[in-house]
């Protein structure tokens, strides 16, 4: 019995530590972007985050098989890229289980996919994210009628992943709502108000309340050329996929180029979708490890939800385009049972009237427990 006590008192500190990290990481995120310069504040960032993280990891450093899945916190936003418009913020916080620790209900729904069945490595997902969208001038209370229109996107997912040595498939179903019940004008407003950024003034047009949802479905291949003494490798990672739902529906593919260390150790960092396939799942196979990377993913896009106005309205003059593009780079360090990385990404006009591309950064955390 006191052993059982015992195991619960370290979850317990374990689910603490981990809360009180996150609470961390969103302070410092908030604080970091008040001073307006990425290339000032974010090499700094990226250290504090490392460094508050090891605390935690260092803290529940028992080797329990049971608590090995990883919990990943994804932050993306424009500022960090010095930039306001079209997709401005994304935050996402998910765990995925260890491998074999998947529901037996989930473990029965698995193998109607392709490729899956009672011998597969499975892991379970479960994730919860917030997204904004808005127009280029943010300071237009009226509505701009060759702009996109503000949106938010508040859902939840379940994922199964699917692992082999020299695959990675994911099947992810996103549900959730589009519209001011999702709170994207107090949450971008009450940020911009504590970085001293300028008020967004059109949310009264925004998308007005909708179900939403999507069913994604991507498969990756690891191509890995590592050399065993130094331990430095290369992997090419062609990817494709597919979304079907009311808030993306694409069908996708690309390529990723990965040069560092112990490559095996994951297929990539984790995103927000639409983008590059990663993992939210990473194996260290000594103390550290690192690696750069580059990919470019291209979508056709049968259906983008987010750039959908009233078709009644006669100001809806916005055409979407129907190829889009993603080229992204960055690098990933890992130690011990931490992953941090950093993205950037270069994303393609959206729609026919859009001025300028979309720059923005990405910034994930994965922890181990």
């Amino acid at each position: 019995m006191a052993t059982n006590s015992s195991t619960e008192t370290d979850a317990a500190g374990q689910l603490s530590g981990v809360a009180h990290l996150l609470f961390s990481v969103a302070s410092l995120c908030c604080r970091a972007m008040s001073t307006l310069n990425p290339s000032k504040w974010l090499p700094r960032l990226l250290a504090l985050l490392f460094a508050s993280a090891s605390v935690v990891v260092a803290a529940v450093e028992v080797d329990n098989p049971e608590r090995r899945g990883t919990w990943n916190l994804i932050v993306e936003n424009d500022s960090f890229t010095g930039t306001d418009r079209n997709y401005t913020s994304g935050v996402q916080l998910s765990y995925l289980s260890r491998a074999e620790r998947v529901p037996n209900w989930l473990r029965r729904a698995a193998v109607l996919f392709p490729d899956v069945n009672d011998r597969s490595k499975l892991r379970a997902g479960f994730s919860l994210g917030h997204s904004i969208f808005t127009p280029t001038e943010i300071t237009q209370p009226l509505l701009i009628a060759d702009d996109r229109p503000y949106a938010s996107y508040l859902y939840g997912g379940i994922a199964v992943v699917v692992e082999t040595e020299e695959r990675l498939d994911t099947w992810l179903l996103n549900l959730g709502i589009v519209g001011p019940s999702a709170r994207g004008e107090e949450i971008q407003n009450g940020l911009h108000e504590k970085i001293g950024s300028p008020t967004a003034e059109g949310w009264a047009n925004q998308l007005r309340d909708q179900f939403a949802g999507a069913l994604v479905s991507e498969r990756r291949w690891r191509n890995l050329y590592q050399d065993d003494v130094y331990r430095l490798g290369v992997d090419i990672n062609p990817h494709v996929g597919f979304s079907l739902g009311n808030t993306n529906t694409y069908i996708n593919g690309g390529l990723t180029l990965r040069v560092g260390n112990d490559l095996a150790n994951d297929f990539g960092p984790p995103r927000i979708r639409p983008s590059l396939p990663g993992s939210s799942y990473f194996e260290t196979q000594d103390g550290f490890a690192w690696y750069l990377f580059a990919g470019i993913d291209v979508r056709y896009v049968a259906y983008n939800g987010f750039l959908e106005r009233d078709p009644a309205r006669a100001e809806n003059r916005i055409d979407p385009e129907s190829w889009v593009a993603d080229a992204q780079a960055g690098a990933v360090l890992m130690w011990r049972r931490l992953r941090l990385s950093y993205t950037y990404i270069y994303r393609t006009d959206e729609f026919e009237q859009q001025l300028r591309p979309d720059e923005f950064g990405s910034l994930a955390l994965s922890v181990k427990l």
